[in-house]
């Protein structure tokens, strides 16, 4: 048995419908790795049980798999604005959030991030980043002056299956944009943050 093995084994148990979403994810959509999985998602409720954030701004939904891992801590009126720019994945993302018992204080919004979030006139106690790697600091500059003042980002796949410790390739745009990130990150002094070497890499960003 593997530490990964060992961790999945004394994890909690997913709900039945994220088993089922895995599982739809991996037939249907192209690139299922995209999605949290088991032990981050597990990761993802802790994080929003300890914060017990009101409002969650998620930029990324996918599967809408991490989108109903951080419903699982949401306070009793709390609710998630989840945005997605691939159109073709509505109908799948809303059967998704149809299957929990969130359905509710879920809003799917379809389309650019940069552009939805700032019109939602809501102060975020949680942002979770997961969409696309290229505009991950205009991300971060939109969301920071939209969080509370507890309010706290999670940034997905900082690490990027271990490619930012080595050159990248001239076109490997996505690459080069996670480790300009991390060093964005790194240099701004108006923010702690930290690298969790969790799955892909998860980066917790506070302001101070």
């Amino acid at each position: 048995m593997t530490v990964d093995e060992y961790i999945i084994d004394h994890l909690e148990a997913e709900p039945e419908y994220l088993r089922t979403i895995f599982r739809n994810t991996n037939i249907k959509l192209l690139n299922p790795r995209m999605q949290s999985g088991h032990y981050q998602g597990r990761l993802l409720k802790m994080f929003t049980r300890m914060l017990c954030p009101h409002h969650i701004l998620e930029i990324g939904t996918f599967s809408a798999y991490s989108t109903l891992c951080l419903a699982e801590g949401l306070t009793p009126d709390g609710h998630i604005d989840t945005i997605e720019i691939d159109d073709e994945l509505e109908d799948f993302i809303n059967d998704n959030i149809r299957l929990s018992p969130f359905a509710d204080r879920i809003t799917l919004h379809i389309g650019d991030a940069l552009q939805i979030a700032p019109t939602l006139g809501k102060q975020f106690d949680l942002v979770f980043v997961d969409g696309n790697k290229r505009h991950y600091r205009q991300y971060l500059d939109m969301v920071l002056p939209l969080l509370s003042e507890r309010g706290v980002v999670l940034a997905d796949n900082t690490l990027w299956s271990g490619k930012v410790v080595d050159k990248p390739a001239s076109g490997d745009y996505q690459t080069k944009e996670i480790i300009a990130f991390n060093r964005y990150i790194a240099q701004n002094s108006a923010i702690e943050q930290i690298i969790l070497p969790v799955r892909d890499g998860l980066t917790i960003i506070r302001k101070k």
